[in-house]
């Protein structure tokens, strides 16, 4: 039969069909991400951009495109880049991220809304997201059981000389960057913005060459550490000389009122007292042999959160990054999850308990977790806030009376559920990013984490939701 044209058809209406045969959690994940609380917090921050962004300028990127493509760059490990060109490639992906036929965002775009999201929104939207895992009946918060992990920044490995010349290329950049600001406003201009790069190259590559050739005899090896100091001096008297030019330029900077000085002052600012640690460590533990603390220690310029990080574990002896506490009930949902400030998990016990009574209304009857979260008082204020059991063992010399509470069956049972979280943990450093942070400075990390935490919790909850709609079809 001779036919004129095909029956109109809406594109994206059989599209949920679509994505139902290529990857149903996916399109239980669509119907978990329609919820107005979510968008609420997130749009709350998305707002105060700029001073009228809620009122004035051209329509942004929808609020909800932002949220389901940054859940969608988590959940596969995308970049930003990679997330742009998939989006724009599947209409699985453009239907799932509400794009439809309209332009898909920019990567650039996508990281700048990004970067307006605060750590305590999404603090809010994991809570939020805990909430959906209730009403799914994926959890019942009966459950909980923690343990910490390392999430690493991305940093290169850090040594005295390599920070030092971090410090004089950073400086010469600030100093080059300047130059045509204050011209004509200070007397030797080309001094003060000289850059010393190539010198404090040049003493580096001599200092690393020396310690790659070791010496095997005493008087070789007292030679060839009296040369080492020797060009340490050099390398800190370079950067001192560094520090000084960047301060004379700042103070002529701070007489301009054109919004690119200010810019170069406010970036420039905050790393000159790191610089002077730089230095301040680098002649204590070289040239006067002294040790400095592991807290007091200047990790990276770009990175000054960065934290020495014991693994009492095989490989690496330390890990350069921050210790992150998670906790986590029944269903493989991660119910918080905190930065710790020193890599110390005491008292954490409590926290959690806390955290999870306001989440459920009412305390887990089990409380598990390893020897790093005890402390004193855990056990006795959580079975008095309701807790049954308590499986965190105790520290040092145990009493006759704790022994046996530790080889009761019940409390045995209970540890063993709290191993648990170590694969937990291993499947969101593997599958969710959180080994190595991928977003700059403290409040990156807490975004790269509480992404991934998010992502990870929602695919949980729409697992739970396929694998109980397969059974009922089954019946």
């Amino acid at each position: 039969m001779l036919i004129d044209t095909h029956q109109p058809e809406d594109v994206f209406a059989r599209v949920p069909e679509l994505a139902a045969q290529i990857d149903p959690i996916l399109q239980a994940l669509d119907g978990l991400l329609e919820d107005d609380d979510l968008y609420a917090q997130v749009r709350a921050d998305l707002g105060k951009r700029y001073r009228f962004t809620l009122v004035h300028g051209r329509h942004s990127t929808p609020v909800e495109v932002i949220l389901r493509m940054l859940i969608c760059k988590h959940l596969y490990q995308w970049s930003f880049k990679e997330t742009e060109e998939r989006v724009k490639d599947s209409l699985v992906l453009r239907w799932f991220c509400r794009v439809y036929f309209e332009r898909v965002p920019d990567e650039t775009t996508l990281l700048r809304w990004l970067r307006t999201l605060r750590p305590e929104t999404l603090h809010a939207l994991n809570d939020r997201v805990v909430e959906l895992a209730v009403q799914a009946k994926a959890t019942k918060g009966r459950k909980l059981r923690l343990d910490a992990t390392c999430v690493q920044t991305t940093i290169h490995h850090p040594t005295d000389s390599g920070l030092l010349v971090d410090s004089v290329r950073v400086l010469s950049r600030f100093v080059e960057r300047a130059k045509p600001l204050v011209e004509g406003r200070m007397a030797s201009v080309k001094e003060v913005c000289r850059s010393r790069v190539r010198t404090v190259r040049q003493v580096a590559q001599k200092l690393h060459r020396l310690v790659r050739r070791a010496e095997a005899g005493e008087q070789q090896q007292a030679q060839q550490a009296e040369q080492q100091k020797a060009l340490y001096q050099q390398l800190i008297t370079t950067t001192e000389q560094m520090v000084r030019q960047a301060q004379q330029v700042v103070t002529c900077l701070l007489q301009h009122t054109e919004k690119q000085a200010e810019r170069l002052v406010a970036h420039v600012e905050p790393l000159l007292p790191l610089v002077q640690r730089v230095i301040f460590q680098a002649r204590s533990r070289v040239l006067q042999g002294k040790q400095v603390a592991a807290s007091d220690k200047v990790l990276s310029l770009f990175e000054p959160q960065t934290r020495i990080i014991p693994r009492h574990k095989g490989g690496a002896p330390v890990e350069f990054g921050r210790q992150v506490e998670l906790d986590e009930v029944e269903g493989g949902i991660i119910t918080r999850y905190e930065i710790l400030s020193h890599p110390d998990e005491h008292g954490q016990g409590l926290q959690a308990l806390s955290h999870h009574q306001q989440l459920f209304g009412h305390p887990p009857r089990l409380l598990a977790g390893d020897r790093g979260v005890h402390s004193a008082d855990t056990e006795l204020k959580a079975m008095t806030a309701g807790v049954q059991v308590v499986a965190i063992p105790a520290v040092g010399k145990v009493s006759v009376v704790r022994q046996a509470v530790e080889h009761s069956r019940r409390w045995k049972r209970g540890y063993r559920w709290r191993a648990g979280i170590e694969g937990r943990i291993a499947s969101l450093r593997r599958d969710y990013g959180l080994r190595k942070s991928a977003y700059h400075g403290q409040d990156g990390m807490e975004r790269w984490i509480g992404l991934g935490v998010i992502a990870s919790n929602l695919r949980h909850i729409a697992q739970a939701q396929v694998i109980k709609k397969v059974k009922k079809q089954a019946i």
